[in-house]
């Protein structure tokens, strides 16, 4: 099993991850797409990584909005895994052009 990581060092991690904020139990990002059609691409572009990892995040869908939320569940929060993915994340969705929203 993961295991969780101390609030420091989320902390530290969380400030490696732009736009990704935290409540201590789970990291969430809100990109903004031009459409629907981007949003729903950009979560397709998140399956193999999510598969690979064996770590599967929360998503919604709002139109052109798409949110991700992390947390490991087994270990009753977050993990290295977590902000592995996130960055992951991050990283696919930078050719697409996707923008940071405050939703």
């Amino acid at each position: 099993m993961a295991q969780r990581l101390t609030p420091s060092a989320i902390s530290g991690q969380i400030q490696q991850l732009p736009g990704w904020t935290t409540d201590g139990q789970r990291l969430s990002r809100t990109y903004e797409f031009t459409n629907f059609v981007e949003a729903i691409a950009f979560v397709n572009r998140l399956v193999e990584p999510a598969e690979a990892a064996g770590h599967h995040p929360d998503i919604a869908i709002a139109y052109n909005k798409v949110t991700v939320s992390l947390t490991t569940h087994d270990a009753g929060g977050l993990t290295q895994g977590d902000f592995d993915l996130a960055r992951t994340i991050s990283q696919l969705s930078e050719p697409m052009g996707a923008s940071h929203s405050g939703y």
